[in-house]
Parts: C-alpha cells; sequence; structure tokens
C-alpha cells in the first residue's frame, strides 16, 4: 500500500502534463505559372502526309487586318504523317497525330521611311511585339511544335529570332524584340495535337508591331468535361 501510495502522485502529476502539439505540415499553395519557353524545331515539310480536305479545299486563307492597315494573310492546313496518302479523321487511329501549319505573309505596311518614322501622341508603343499565337488553349497538343527556321532567317535576319513558350495551353510564337519582319515575306509556323481539327475556328491573333488582327483556322475542339466533375455538379 505504501508504494501505491508513492506512485499516485507521480501518475497524477503524469496526467496533468499537456501533451505535445502535433508537428504543423506545410500546406501547399498554389503558385501562378507562366509562359513556360519551350524549344522550337524546324518545319519540315517531307515528315508530312495527305491533308484534311474540307468543304473549301485542303487550305484555309483569311486576311489579316487592323483598322485601316493590311498586316497580311494566314494561309492554315492540317496534314497527317506522311506515311498516310489519305486524311480523313473518321478512318484514322485515335493515336493518330496531326500536324497543324500556319503560314503568315506580312503586307506591305508601307514605305521604309513611313515605317521608321514614329507617329506622335502617346498612343505610341515602344518594342511592339510581333507575334503569332494561338487565343485557346490547344487541345491534344503533344509538345512538339516549331517555325520554319529558312523562312525566318530570310524575313527577320536570323533563324533564331523567334521565342516559342507555353500559355497556359495557348501556344506563342513571338519575334525578338530586335528583328524586324520584312514585309511581303513569309513565316510558317506548325503545332502538334492528336486531336483533329474541328471545322475553322476564330482561334488565332497576329500581332505586328503593336496591330493586333484575330483570325480564324483550323482548330482541335475542346475536350469534354469528364461526367462526375465539380463542373456538372457531381
Amino acid at each position: 500500500m505504501k508504494r501505491f501510495a508513492l506512485a499516485l502522485p507521480l501518475t497524477l502529476a503524469a496526467c496533468g502534463e499537456p501533451a505535445p502539439e502535433p508537428a504543423v505540415t506545410p500546406t501547399p499553395e498554389a503558385t501562378i505559372a507562366g509562359p513556360r519557353t519551350l524549344i522550337a524545331a524546324d518545319l519540315d515539310l517531307a515528315q508530312l502526309g495527305a491533308r484534311i480536305t474540307g468543304p473549301n479545299g485542303d487550305a484555309i486563307t483569311a486576311e489579316l487586318g487592323a483598322g485601316d492597315a493590311r498586316v497580311g494573310t494566314l494561309t492554315s492546313y492540317v496534314a497527317c504523317p506522311r506515311d498516310l496518302t489519305s486524311c480523313v479523321p473518321a478512318a484514322l487511329p485515335r493515336d493518330t497525330i496531326y500536324t497543324y501549319v500556319h503560314r503568315v505573309t506580312l503586307g506591305d505596311a508601307g514605305t521604309e521611311e513611313e515605317r521608321a518614322e514614329p507617329a506622335d501622341g502617346p498612343e505610341v508603343v515602344e518594342n511592339a511585339p510581333t507575334l503569332f499565337r494561338t487565343t485557346r488553349a490547344a487541345a491534344g497538343f503533344n509538345g512538339a511544335l516549331g517555325y520554319s527556321q529558312g523562312e525566318a532567317l530570310a524575313a527577320l535576319g536570323s533563324e533564331d529570332a523567334i521565342r516559342v513558350s507555353n500559355d497556359g495551353g495557348r501556344l506563342i510564337w513571338q519575334v525578338a524584340p530586335d528583328a524586324r519582319w520584312k514585309p511581303g515575306s513569309t513565316i510558317t509556323f506548325w503545332w502538334q495535337s492528336t486531336e483533329p481539327p474541328a471545322g475553322p475556328q476564330h482561334a488565332y491573333l497576329v500581332e505586328v508591331e503593336g496591330n493586333q488582327t484575330a483570325a480564324s483556322g483550323p482548330f482541335p475542339a475542346a475536350p469534354a468535361p469528364v461526367e462526375g466533375s465539380a463542373e456538372k455538379g457531381g
């Protein structure tokens, strides 16, 4: 009994001590990712096979204009791999890769003196960008994209004057700030997707020295929502 009486206060003292707090696990916070720079590959037309043919043929041409300025033209088409002599998505395997090709030909923006002389007023933009981009996320994008380096050399003076990036699924080809696109010249841009086009869509934008113009061209359909997702209230 005496041993029990001596041990009891020690037991009560131990029970009265506060329990150690559990280690705090840091909660990861979402970060806003900026555009990711990608590696551009040269365009090799020999790797392309038959084109998809729609109601208006196997290519779509759109005029590019910004206000009263004629920026140029955009000609687009979609091709299958080179071993295919017919490109009909409904008859092809689900894993077929489609190459989206876009030829941008810059229009004549006036004389060299007119282009070099800055305009007056606060609306003048210094180092205005020159770029081609998609305005929507490219469904099925497989990470492969690029441009014709030979055409870039002729139009911009350098085959490396274009940087490509992925901004939340939207693809961007941007000309280096110190390069100037020669009027009348053409640069062909390309990218690949596992999704076939869903017809012409207003999904492209061309910006040349501050002049922006939206354009229509072949573009894949947006992926269907997954059943039971939050968007459907599941």
